[in-house]
């Protein structure tokens, strides 16, 4: 898995509708309270504090690729969830889970299928995978702008469909409960709260190539450049059992 890190402190200070989308992840897994869960892409521990608020008795495993979103959920957490940069597509050193949630994480994973099988390897019989990730059509309204101004469409990412995740989780040994998109788009008319949303959530990694002196030029002209003020987000929503 590609992975990269993240400004984790104006990444966490932003109005993210990342928490609504964790709300509606932490409703679908349904959980008694005394199950071990893993956070799949936990990012700054946002979703993993959320769920130990509903559920105080869970125990929560965090893995991120980004060692810098790790050491902001570490301090958000504390000793309460154990926590490790990982990649999500090798073995986990983990204790088998009976449940995995992700919030956000799975469209900069390039491998659906290598995913979703290490996952059902770290997962109880009978255990069930709950997700929200970006899914096909999201972005357009961005691509359209990065076309412009660099000439390419958005990179390093995978937006993908019902039917290609379907097979994906069957073929990884995953019984499909549900597999739905769901536009869900975000409008941000203050331009320097959309340019900093574009820097810290969206456009990352080509920030990472350029001088820190051209990162704000460059995110005003991808501002610039979408013909309206608007995140395009398309849900991916994932519901599976092993």
């Amino acid at each position: 898995m590609a992975t990269r890190e993240w400004d984790a402190q104006t990444y966490d200070a932003l109005p993210l509708p990342h928490v609504a989308w964790g709300q509606r992840v932490l409703d679908h897994l349904a959980l008694t309270g005394h199950e071990r869960v893993l956070d799949a892409g936990c990012g700054t521990g946002r979703d993993a504090a959320a769920l130990l608020e509903r559920w105080p008795t869970a125990r929560v495993v965090g893995v991120d690729g980004s060692a810098a979103m790790i050491s902001a959920a570490r301090e958000r957490l504390g000793g309460h969830v154990q926590l490790l940069v990982a990649d999500l597509t090798e073995p986990l050193p983990i204790e088998p889970v009976d449940a995995v949630m992700s919030v956000a994480a799975f469209h900069w994973i390039a491998d659906h299928e290598a995913l979703f099988t290490n996952l059902a390897r770290s997962v109880v019989p009978g255990g069930r995978l709950v997700s929200d990730c970006g899914g096909q059509g999201q972005l357009a309204f961005l691509d359209e702008a990065l076309v412009e101004v660099t000439g390419r469409p958005k990179q390093g990412i995978r937006f993908a469909g019902v039917a290609e995740t379907e097979r994906a989780l069957t073929r990884a040994g995953w019984r499909v409960e549900r597999v739905e998109l769901r536009p869900d788009p975000l409008r941000i008319e203050d331009p320097d709260l959309l340019e900093t949303y574009l820097g810290a959530v969206c456009l990352g990694q080509y920030l990472a190539e350029l001088p820190a002196d051209e990162h704000r030029p460059f995110l005003s002209r991808v501002r610039g450049a979408m013909h309206e003020p608007v995140v395009d987000y398309v849900r991916l929503e994932i519901e599976a059992r092993r």
